[in-house]
């Protein structure tokens, strides 16, 4: 395949990766946007390796091989790993593609083969030393995520004593590396000093981020890779690594601001050190007390506020996705429609442990779209809502956060479920949640807290709405 055809090819890969991202902004257009990204990602292998640049039996074997353990990979893990695992799958994905730069730039600066001289060879060494900066800090910060996102590591921010002069320094030091790594003719020593400080920032930088703040990271760990795939680019003069790595890392910059805004955040306070404790940890005193106790209800109780509702609202949270519940949901929105209740679904931007999680789950139950509406479009029918139901979700739907000016998550965006004339929350327990304040939503006249695990629960919901 000629240069000028492997372009073409780049050119045609590029615009279905644009299109690609432009479906997934929209659940209805979003198995379309996978497809695109699909045809455009197998455009670009092919036309790599039938490209000028690579030529020779050894070659293709060594690509067919590596083709062969990475998508066994991946077929794996789209087989095995449930969908409740996903934002862990993602994190990983993320180290894999920091790893992937790292090891390319020290290919690349190893590579007896190549010759630059003069401003062209610093030119060269800054794209590599930029390129393994970047892919360290995102794989070690995407192996710490994953800790976090799968409770390997508690979700507790670690704060050291002066964190912050400790990153400017290792920030200092990186610089300082970077000069002495293109003032010498072997740089390999800076070169690997540095990857050591770059690995240590991104470990310090994710432990100091609180469980509140992972769906943050996740966006933000995903813009990293994007960067560290265009430096790459850059590395190998790759048009479409150069592109697709920009596209990547702008619309994961883009995501990780609304995530901020989502959540009333800065995104350097989220860097400098987020909130959150260990998920199920009980709830911490201080703030407004919430006064009164909590009311209990059962299956069959709450199966008969649904069946005598004319509107409802349903809240998903974690707490589903962990019980995989949302197969069952989706039967009881089923019969409730057909019964003919109003139902629909209210979804908080950072509802889950990604961004999206929620819309994933009820896509995968087959859920309608029109049905299921972000926060902005559903909180002011809250007041005209028969019963809002709360399944698993706790901070998003916390009124201190509008209500106690202390509270951790104050001027944090909320479903408010507690306006709706009865509220229903299910839970497990009392714990609180990811961010370890306490839910004065449970203890309001109208709310009802529904106990157990959420699958078992809603399949009792089910056969009291059927009976």
């Amino acid at each position: 395949m000629s240069e000028g055809l492997v372009t073409v090819s780049y050119i045609g890969a590029t615009i279905l990766f644009i299109l690609s991202l432009g479906g997934l902004s929209n659940p209805e257009t979003a198995r379309r946007g996978n497809i695109y990204g699909i045809v455009g990602m197998a455009i670009a292998i092919l036309a790599t390796i039938f490209g000028p640049k690579i030529s020779g039996a050894t070659s293709f074997a060594t690509l067919l091989v590596a083709m062969a353990v990475g998508g066994s990979v991946g077929v794996f893990a789209a087989i095995k790993v449930k969908m409740t695992e996903m934002p862990e799958l993602v994190a990983l994905m993320h180290s894999l593609v920091g790893l992937a730069a790292v090891l390319v730039g020290y290919a690349n600066y190893i590579d007896p083969t190549a010759s630059f001289y003069g401003a062209e060879k610093t030119i060269h060494e800054v794209e590599i030393y930029v390129g393994v900066l970047i892919g360290a800090v995102t794989f070690s910060g995407s192996v710490i995520a994953f800790g976090k996102l799968s409770a390997k590591i508690s979700g507790k921010p670690v704060l050291l004593p002066a964190r912050h002069w400790l990153n400017l320094g290792l920030l200092v030091a990186a610089i300082l590396l970077g000069r002495w790594f293109i003032s010498v003719d072997s740089g390999m020593i800076p070169l690997l000093l540095m990857t050591v400080i770059a690995l240590a920032f991104g470990v310090h930088m994710v432990m100091a981020i609180g469980g509140a703040d992972m769906p943050v990271v996740v966006s933000m760990l995903n813009s990293y890779s994007g960067w560290a795939a265009s430096a790459t680019g850059f590395m190998l003069s790759n048009d479409l690594l150069i592109v697709t790595g920009a596209l990547v890392g702008s619309s994961g910059a883009i995501l990780s601001y609304i995530m901020c805004r989502a959540m009333n955040r800065h995104f350097l306070s989220v860097i400098a050190g987020g909130f959150g404790t260990e998920g199920g940890a009980p709830a911490a005193a201080g703030g407004v007390q919430p006064a009164g106790e909590v009311q209990p209800i059962s299956a069959v109780e709450t199966a008969e506020l649904l069946r005598e509702a004319s509107n409802v609202i349903i809240v998903p949270g974690y707490g589903m996705a962990v019980a995989q519940a949302q197969h069952t949901v989706f039967e009881i929105t089923k019969l409730l429609r057909e019964k003919g209740v109003n139902v629909r679904f209210g979804i908080h931007p950072v509802a889950g442990r990604m961004p999206g999680h929620m819309n994933v789950l009820l896509a995968e139950a087959k859920v309608p779209y029109d049905i299921v509406l972000e926060m902005d479009e559903i909180n002011e029918d809250f007041p005209e809502t028969d019963v809002a139901m709360v399944i698993g979700a706790n901070d998003i739907v916390n009124p201190g956060a509008q209500e106690d000016p202390s509270s951790p998550i104050a001027g944090m965006p909320v479903l408010e479920v507690w306006k709706a004339k009865t509220s229903i929350v299910m839970k497990r327990s009392m714990a609180s949640g990811y961010a370890g304040v306490d839910n004065p939503l449970f203890y309001k006249d109208n709310n009802r807290m529904l106990f157990g695990d959420a699958k078992k629960m809603l399949e009792e919901v089910l056969k009291g709405l059927q009976s």
